[in-house]
């Protein structure tokens, strides 16, 4: 305890990596928060070459879609703003568009805007069948009623903020031990500590109490702005909220500690760091379901620190969960818990000094 205060003490009295520590998580949140809102609708550009009843009455629910934003022109106009990128698509309705003639409509697409084709050509199919559907007279055979099981609305800023403040966890613990590792060795500092009584467990656990003090600070700021400014809905209590946020701290502070084990310098600890991060930013449903990647990815995806993390602050925040439900995230909280203590103390030595 003594030992965790004095790295708290050291902290606090470095202003410049006070500030910078502070400024950055609130930079980065306020950016990923205020961008991370609904999708914006899809830039569609729409030539009307028919101008009769059925083209207008086809016209008409495509501006009803509110996933779409429709432009209106020529087709040699809307043609170059496709090319330049500011469409997305363009749909083109021929002249002879009318009840006695079965022309196809045209759906101009970039070539780089291919993942699109198919939501996009869904949409327009469903509304060629709208208007079939009037036009003949008839009701559709099935109805489809939406009921929201859990009663209460949730936009994409719920479902963002956990998995940011996990990646925040994540970086801002493996800044905390692992630079900080290699910094104190650098210094002569581990050197000198070697010949003290203090033990590689007592170290780390000393690192790990005062940088989790630290992190429990930066991240209580980024929670309050997000629940005070942009209303995020937490559903579940907050000191399960945090109980995560304080296993997820030991996780990545011990890894933290692992992964300067083998980096002598501060340029060798950056890019050993990044490879373990970068790779768990896409994989583990930060920004996207994980059961949005293929099949084949899921099962280890899920198993990544971060994604248990982010996935328990999720179900906390989201679904009202407790922290202490046994299911696969707490399983896997505990299970990592073990893993990266471990290897922290395992491959810890005071002697590896850089040259």
């Amino acid at each position: 305890m003594h030992l965790a205060k004095t790295f708290i003490k050291i902290y606090y009295r470095d202003r410049q990596s006070l500030a910078f520590s502070l400024l950055f998580p609130l930079i980065f949140t306020l950016i990923f928060l205020f961008s991370g809102g609904e999708p914006d609708p899809t830039e569609i550009g729409l030539v009307n070459q028919s101008e009769n009843d059925l083209s207008l009455k086809f016209v008409e629910l495509v501006k009803e879609n509110k996933a779409f934003a429709i432009s209106e022109g020529d087709e040699v106009e809307l043609r170059g703003q496709l090319i330049a990128g500011d469409l997305t698509a363009l749909i083109i309705v021929p002249k002879d568009f009318d009840k006695s003639n079965t022309s196809r409509l045209r759906l101009l697409l970039d070539a780089s805007q291919v993942r699109q084709v198919d939501a996009i050509k869904d949409s327009f199919d469903s509304m060629l069948l709208s208007i079939e559907r009037e036009l003949r007279g008839t009701q559709p055979l099935f109805t489809l009623s939406l009921e929201d099981v859990k009663a209460r609305p949730q936009r994409y800023i719920d479902f963002l903020l956990p998995g940011i403040l996990a990646y925040m966890l994540m970086n801002l613990c493996i800044a905390g031990s692992g630079y900080n590792l290699v910094e104190y060795r650098r210094r002569g500092i581990l050197k000198r500590m070697f010949v003290t009584p203090i033990k590689p467990k007592d170290f780390i656990i000393s690192i790990v109490l005062a940088r989790m003090f630290i992190v429990l600070i930066q991240l209580s700021v980024i929670l309050a702005l997000a629940i005070g400014l942009l209303k995020i809905n937490i559903i579940g209590g907050l000191y399960s909220l945090f109980g995560v946020i304080v296993l997820g701290a030991i996780i990545f502070l011990c890894i933290g500690f692992f992964l300067g084990s083998f980096a002598k310098t501060q340029e060798a600890i950056r890019p050993i760091a990044l490879l373990f991060t970068l790779p768990q930013l896409i994989l583990s449903g930060v920004f996207f379901p994980i059961s949005s990647l293929p099949a084949l990815i899921q099962p280890f995806a899920q198993a990544l620190p971060l994604s248990v993390i982010a996935s328990s602050m999720r179900d906390i925040a989201n679904d009202g969960i407790p922290l202490f439900t046994l299911n696969f995230n707490f399983i896997g909280i505990l299970a990592w818990i073990f893993i990266s203590f471990f290897v922290a103390t395992k491959f810890f030595n005071w002697q590896k000094v850089a040259s």
